[in-house]
């Protein structure tokens, strides 16, 4: 999933930087719906993106004199709403939903370490669909459904399984999907390479 700047943004980030509200709205609502899909791709959790969303934002108010110093507001939005996100998982872990959410956040941390801003890149978005597709059939199925937000216990009588079981398979794909992402770094490195070289 891609941010898309919106047209007036330079405007709307001069005019917040002087305490404008109504400016400050518009940039929220600009940027509300593209930030909180990304976060609800790690939390799977409705209630924790709008949160962590509503964050971002007050910390961008809170520091809007300094946004004439960011060249591209949109690394600069993804990458605090991702320190925030791993900040807010890594606060509820003993939760197995948001354990796996974490190691999918952990996946998303290290890719950044090639791609600058893997939020504006379709590429990486795709590379973990292609690494959710590829899991075996019995993980691909647990996968899918505790990323619905389905129980563990709820999953092992629907599918026929122990607890247990749904518990190995769901880490199993999530140590897939990662060991995926991490073997393609590189790849994704030489995609935004060309990709910058052809603007």
């Amino acid at each position: 999933m891609a941010i898309s700047s919106v047209h007036n943004e330079r405007e709307l980030l001069i005019k917040v930087g002087e305490g404008d509200e109504k400016a400050f709205a518009s940039l929220f609502y600009a940027y509300h719906n593209q930030i909180a899909e990304y976060v609800m791709l790690l939390t799977a959790s409705t209630e924790m993106a709008e949160e962590i969303v509503q964050d971002v934002f007050v910390k961008i108010w809170q520091n809007k004199r300094k946004l004439h110093e960011v060249e591209k507001f949109t690394s600069y939005l993804f990458i605090l709403t991702r320190n925030y996100t791993l900040n807010s998982i890594r606060k509820n872990v003993s939760d197995q939903k948001k354990q796996d959410a974490y190691t999918l956040s952990v996946v998303s941390d290290e890719t950044s370490e090639v791609i600058d801003d893997p939020l504006s890149n379709p590429e990486y978005q795709n590379l973990v669909e292609r690494a959710i597709a590829q899991l075996p059939p019995s993980q691909h199925r647990v996968f899918v459904l505790k990323q619905e937000g389905r129980k563990t216990a709820d999953i092992a009588k629907e599918l026929g399984l122990s607890a247990e079981s749904v518990k190995k398979y769901q880490q199993w794909a999530i140590k897939s999907v990662a060991e995926f992402v991490r073997t393609h770094k590189e790849l994704s490195a030489i995609f935004i390479a060309i990709t910058l070289i052809g603007k």
